[in-house]
């Protein structure tokens, strides 16, 4: 069985005194359900599953929000009391039944010590073609995405685990774990994420095994295109959906998507996407200040796909072309990169949400890939496939924002220095002074703590 981190959330929610219903989101095959299962089997609950797009009459049930008619209802399907002592209720798909979302509520009002989560992977359409209130601060939400790094090397070589998670700034990770865990990273790019895949590569280590998954779902996605686009829309939405991948860490032109379709109609193709969690957008933020999104450009973003792996495999790129790739090639191949950081740096407790940060000059052009932020304070973050590259658009977001601290990840082993440089202006050149936290590409999803703690220990490194 493969472990996700999230159960450890689902325990302390399930710990809490006056927990609320909880709505896990995310897209399709990320785990939701397996999920769900196995936090209940782990902690001897009763489960009490009902799949609603098998059961669609039942949005006229929950629509009345009569709970004891409701109850009656689920405990028939259930074959039980579904409101008994360690008990679970899930609601599988709550999607195909809008109306449960609202009756959420009234289980939190009236049950609240029934333990109910919901499910659902594409909740956005269903809310956006009904008109109720959602039941504002009576429910939690957590957005679930594909296996982290951390959870893929837990599954395939957990001895190396620790130098994940008990990594910290002033203490080395040992060279030959650094090359252990470069090894693996690579792997994950061409694996990624996607359950299925991770539980072929480990329980088959063989690679075939992968790609046939990849491409299983891939013509699962395409087929429920259909579920929420016009027909019109569907083939275009296939174009769209294996364009993504090519196109990561570019901003978002329509024209290079698709030449025969007008800009709208391909905008909305990318809305739907995004509803969907097929992909999600990187918006360019003036980053002037917390929070970040205040200061987006709605019009101008990058994408990133739903998965590393999945963009791999839809890009061509299978696992001897990996192998073959040193670092140098690695530079030009900087899209897989990105989009590894990219989709560890989603806060699974809010709505997906990245900022890059964009300078558009008629010969001075600067982007910085991501913009995070730590406390109050902005953080550029660069990213680089291989092991050299150079840090001029870094330079000039630490002077033009005064940022004390910047991120790099690439192949090199961990380590922090003061950068001083001079940095190209209108006016010829000025000094820039800041601190650089260079970090392996595995230590991605570990950023918000080793942040923290810098934070904690050396403040002066957040100084404006």
């Amino acid at each position: 069985m493969l472990h996700r981190t999230a159960e450890n959330y689902l325990s302390a929610w399930h710990r809490k005194d006056r927990r609320k219903p909880l709505v896990i989101r995310g897209a399709r095959q990320v785990g939701k359900s397996t999920l769900v299962r196995r936090f209940a089997q782990n902690n001897g609950l009763i489960l009490n599953e009902i799949n609603l797009e098998r059961h669609l009459y039942l949005d006229k049930i929950f629509k009345s929000l009569d709970m004891d008619i409701i109850l009656r209802e689920l405990d028939a399907l259930a074959g039980r009391r579904v409101h008994a002592p360690d008990a679970l209720l899930f609601l599988d798909e709550i999607q195909a039944t809008p109306h449960a979302i609202g009756a959420l509520r009234y289980f939190y009002e009236i049950i609240p010590d029934l333990p109910v989560i919901a499910a659902g992977s594409l909740l956005e359409f269903a809310l956006a073609d009904l008109h109720f209130s959602m039941p504002v601060g009576r429910i939690d939400y957590y957005h679930l995405g594909p296996m982290t790094f951390g959870e893929f090397l837990t599954a395939k070589e957990p001895e190396l685990s620790p130098y994940l998670s008990g990594f910290h700034v002033d203490r080395p990770i040992p060279l030959s774990a650094h090359q252990k865990l470069v090894k693996r990273q690579r792997e994950y790019l061409f694996v990624g994420g996607m359950p299925e895949a991770v539980n072929a590569f480990v329980t088959e280590n063989a690679l075939p095994e992968v790609t046939a998954v990849h491409r299983s779902i891939s013509e699962t996605y395409q087929d429920d295109f259909s579920k929420y686009a016009k027909q019109k829309d569907l083939a275009l939405m296939q174009t769209v959906f294996r364009q993504i991948p090519r196109i990561i860490g570019h901003k978002v032109k329509y024209s290079n998507i698709s030449r025969e379709e007008k800009s709208r109609e391909v905008r909305t193709v990318i809305d739907l996407l995004v509803k969907a969690r097929v992909c999600h957008q990187v918006f360019h933020s003036i980053c002037s200040g917390v929070p970040l999104m205040a200061d987006i450009h709605e019009n101008v973003y990058k994408l990133l796909f739903m998965d590393v792996g999945m963009a791999a495999w839809l890009t061509g790129m299978d696992w001897i072309a990996l192998q073959r790739l040193d670092g140098q090639v690695l530079v030009n191949e900087g899209k897989l990169a990105e989009q590894f950081v990219g989709q560890h740096l989603l806060n699974p407790l809010e709505p997906p949400r990245l900022v890059y940060w964009l300078r558009e000059a008629k010969s001075a052009n600067a982007e910085v890939d991501f913009v995070t932020v730590s406390g109050n304070q902005v953080i550029p973050i660069e990213v680089k496939a291989g092991k050299s590259g150079a840090l001029k658009s870094l330079q000039q977001f630490a002077l033009n924002k005064n940022a004390g601290l910047c991120v790099r990840f690439d192949l090199n082993p961990p380590g922090m220095q003061e950068i001083t440089h001079s940095a190209k202006v209108a006016a010829g050149s000025l000094p820039v002074t800041y601190q650089l936290l260079s970090l392996p590409l595995y230590l991605a999803e570990e950023l918000p703590r080793i942040l923290d703690e810098i934070r904690n220990k050396h403040p002066l490194n957040f100084m404006y």
